[in-house]
């Protein structure tokens, strides 16, 4: 392994779409149409909720097109909050990401693997479990081998997944069995319904920042970062919309929001029960799209913190010929297979996952707004490629959404997010053994400068 070695601009613009729209059109699309249609109370507004969505994504990826472009780093968020409010705030959203956002979502998808795996070939009483350790062994090993290696699979994955989708948009179109009319309901929910849909639809776009972790990978980054941001919502906003629209189509509204498995009831009333075993397939394609792009993005975060903090510097070495940071996507499978090990008799379920991941996940999303104010100030004229247009405004919006989503994620959830919190102050004491380490560091060099 070479210690000197650094990211290269390797990733095209295909390759980077690839892994973020991936990221994006995972487990979510077949989850929570249901629970959003539960909040909406018609069907217009419910196709609002998606496109709100989209916007609201899409003004966020114009501010991280500035970062992105200004500031490319393996880092990505990390490396933004760093610069802007200095190692503290940046260490304890390196140990959330690690801790409570990447790899407890990288779990929470590979429990789902294993539910749906099992159904295809039960393994016995921890069958899920089982299965949920060799996918994340299997695509730990995937990126070790190489991103060449992980960034094709990735292509291939997410190709499959958009013509599965297409064929359950057909199916929502033309074949979906006739339906009475949806009651109209309120022109805006309550505010709880409302703050809950939006917590779940932009869990659905979730995934478009992790282009950040990306920008050191990508080729011309300071002109092709904006590209791969906005491209990649793009490309989602109009699969979730055509899939929602084949939903009600196919289901109509009440159907919908009464639904376990919304697609594989759509699929069923479609097709018979070979669709909704078509849609089991889908889903777990879908779940090992999304946790290799998280195995990809994660363990950039990781390498990064590796660099900057001596506790944890041995993540921050990067292997020039396989173009991946191996030590740390060891470290990222091995805390993923703890939590393996610890939630095969206790894991949550899916809303328990979301509320636990959300206010830490809104917490630092939200600074990362505030840093394009602060890094707009420090930054030289000129030194980036791409300017986020309506400054102020459009970072002072996302800043509100961000705000918005943060406060609904504490309010409208329960048990989970104290718990998330909880486990991000527990990285208080890792902090301060890492300071006691720095300044042992410094008295060395000092010691060594003074000595003849």
């Amino acid at each position: 392994m070479q210690k000197t070695a650094k990211p290269r601009e390797t990733l095209s613009i295909a390759d980077a779409t690839a892994i973020i729209v991936g990221m994006m059109v995972g487990i979510g699309i077949f989850k929570t149409p249901s629970i959003v249609a539960a909040s909406a109370g018609s069907e217009g507004m419910l196709i609002l909720f998606w496109l709100a969505g989209g916007i609201a994504s899409f003004i966020g990826a114009l501010c991280y097109a500035e970062l992105t472009s200004a500031y490319p780093h393996a880092g990505g968020d990390y490396h933004y909050l760093s610069k802007a409010f200095g190692p503290t705030p940046a260490f304890f959203y390196g140990w959330g990401r690690l801790s409570v956002i990447q790899t407890g979502s990288i779990v929470m998808v590979a429990f789902i693997v294993g539910d749906y795996a099992s159904e295809i070939l039960f393994l016995g009483p921890y069958s899920t479990s089982l299965y949920a350790a060799a996918a994340v062994v299997a695509l730990t090993a995937l990126n070790v081998a190489g991103l060449r290696q992980s960034k094709v699979t990735q292509k291939a994955l997410i190709g499959l997944i958009v013509l599965g989708l297409a064929g359950i948009a057909v199916c929502g179109f033309w074949l979906g069995e006739p339906r009475s009319a949806a009651t109209a309901g309120p022109l805006i929910p309550e505010s709880a319904a409302l703050g809950t849909a939006m917590i779940f639809v932009l869990l659905t776009y979730g995934g478009w920042n992790e282009a950040a972790f990306l920008s050191a990978e990508v080729k011309s980054p300071r002109k092709n970062m904006v590209k791969v941001l906005l491209l990649s919502i793009a490309v989602v906003t109009v699969i979730y919309a055509v899939v929602n629209l084949a939903l009600l189509n196919g289901l109509g509204l009440s159907d919908m929001a009464s639904s376990s498995a919304v697609m594989a009831d759509l699929m069923r009333r479609a097709v018979g029960d070979g669709g909704a075993r078509f849609v089991s397939f889908l889903i777990l394609l879908a779940c090992l799209s999304t946790m290799n792009a998280a195995v990809i993005t994660g363990a950039r975060t990781a390498y990064a913190v590796g660099r900057d903090h001596p506790v944890l510097g041995f993540l921050g070495r990067w292997h020039g010929r396989k173009h991946t940071p191996v030590n740390a996507l060891l470290f990222q499978g091995g805390a993923a297979l703890l939590l393996v090990a610890l939630g095969a008799s206790t894991r949550s379920g899916f809303v328990s996952m979301v509320e636990y991941t959300a206010p830490v996940f809104w917490l630092f999303f939200l600074m990362v707004g505030l840093s394009v104010f602060v890094l707009r100030v420090l930054r030289s004229p000129g030194e980036t490629a791409f300017v986020v247009p309506f400054f102020p405004v459009t970072p002072a919006v996302f800043c509100l959404i961000c705000l918005y989503m943060l406060y609904s994620a504490l309010i409208y959830t329960g048990l989970g997010a104290i718990i998330g919190l909880g486990v991000l102050a527990s990285g208080i004491p890792l902090l301060i053994l890492n300071q006691k380490r720095r300044a042992i560091g410094h008295a060395e060099d000092e010691t060594q400068e003074k000595e003849p």
